[in-house]
């Protein structure tokens, strides 16, 4: 039976994944600071020196060092959690690679921020596409709240023995790592006894010996991938699960995929983060002026759920998909995405807004609905772009 959430207050987003580290409780949490990452580290060490959480944070000397510390803390048994931006990201890629690899459930919130060069510290997803082949799971998110609800969910999902595999929660520099709004926050002993106890099956310590590691000729590494391969393909059930045992016990339902006002909608948008918040508006405005418009939104993107997407869109001809992130040389990544797996009748259309923080305005948005009732373009169109037109078509 749902249950209504205590009341609200009002926290940024990184506040908000503060709060859920403090009630998850992790064990161990190795830091390094980076912004707009570094609020969420700030107020969780704040919680940990006034004796509200009794976990180890461990300051290191570098982002690499904090993925590494985490992957044998979690390996060891310890829960483990901890949090980057950009280039920190970046710094850790490597070592992300070997976590999926050794099936370390750490769970890491990502302020994502652009990458250098230029230096840039305002929010685009150029660090979460990065990491997209890594083998992690990857969700976004809209708001503080999902910020907030995700990080919760995050551990039941990375720690289920089908997966076993970094989670990675993002949401959108300084849009909600630094925008304060109101957020419901469950009470303590509920969300400790929703995320539960952790558990891995051969920790590196105990009583049950294993190696962990170990150099694959190719006689095994080739196998050890698809297994790999195949737990990140069960994530997306998992993360059904979880998500619906959320919803059934806190009445809050974050799907892998949001549908907004797509019923008989024959133009949509896809996209991912905060810009949903913004296109949302958009959309009831010109629903109240009788067209035809929807939005979807993608939580989960690693792994990506192509068949939540399909049907989401089933119904409408024309389809943007807005990516905050570019791939020099090829497609944008959420089109291209989209594009390999669609089945679908919809005309997919590519555009790249808001890179380095750029704003997303409501007009913007609009102009993009306007522009799918006109005829197909060819190409990448780039929103926003300084003296140009509103296409700067590719």
């Amino acid at each position: 039976m749902a249950r209504t959430m205590q009341g609200f207050e009002v926290l940024t987003g990184g506040e908000a994944t503060a709060h859920a580290m403090r009630q998850i409780r992790p064990d161990v949490v190795p830091i390094y600071p980076i912004t707009p990452q570094t609020p969420i580290i700030q107020t969780f060490s704040r919680f940990v020196a006034d004796g509200k959480v009794d976990t180890v944070l461990l300051q290191v000397e570098s982002e690499h060092s904090a993925m590494s510390a985490a992957v044998g803390a979690a390996l060891a048994g310890a829960r483990t959690m901890t949090a980057t931006a950009s280039q920190g990201l970046a710094l850790m890629v490597e070592v992300l690679y070997i976590a999926a690899g050794l099936r370390a459930p750490v769970v890491m919130a990502v302020g994502n921020r652009a990458l250098s060069a230029p230096i840039n510290i305002h929010g685009d997803h150029s660090d979460g596409m990065l990491a997209r082949d890594s083998g992690a799971v990857q969700v976004f998110a809209e708001n503080a709240q999902e910020a907030y609800d995700l990080m919760v969910m995050a551990p039941r999902i990375a720690e289920h023995p089908a997966v076993l595999l970094p989670v990675l929660v993002g949401q959108d520099g300084f849009s909600v790592t630094h925008s304060a709004e109101n957020v419901a926050l469950l009470r303590d002993e509920e969300v400790q006894d929703f995320v539960g106890s952790y558990e891995i099956p051969y920790p590196l310590l105990g009583d049950r010996p294993s190696s962990q590691g170990l150099f694959a000729m190719p006689d095994a590494y080739y196998e050890i991938k698809v297994r790999q391969i195949q737990a990140l393909e069960a994530a997306e059930q998992v993360f059904a699960d979880v998500a619906r045992a959320y919803a059934l016990r806190f009445g809050r339902h974050l799907g892998a995929v949001e549908s907004y006002r797509m019923d008989g909608a024959e133009r949509a948008i896809v996209l991912i983060g905060s810009t949903a918040g913004t296109a949302k508006d958009v959309v009831d405005e010109l629903r109240e002026r009788g067209e035809r418009v929807g939005l979807v939104a993608v939580r989960l993107f690693r792994p990506f759920p192509h068949q939540a997407l399909e049907d989401a869109l089933a119904t409408v001809g024309r389809v943007a998909v807005l990516d905050r992130a570019a791939a020099p040389g090829t497609l944008p990544p959420l089109f291209a995405d989209i594009r390999a797996g669609y089945h679908g009748t919809a005309e997919l259309r590519s555009y790249v807004y808001g890179l380095g923080g750029r704003d997303t305005a409501p007009e913007d948005i609009a102009k993009v609905y306007r522009d799918l009732q006109l005829p197909a373009h060819a190409g990448i169109r780039y929103l926003g772009l300084l003296g140009e037109d509103q296409h700067g078509e590719s």
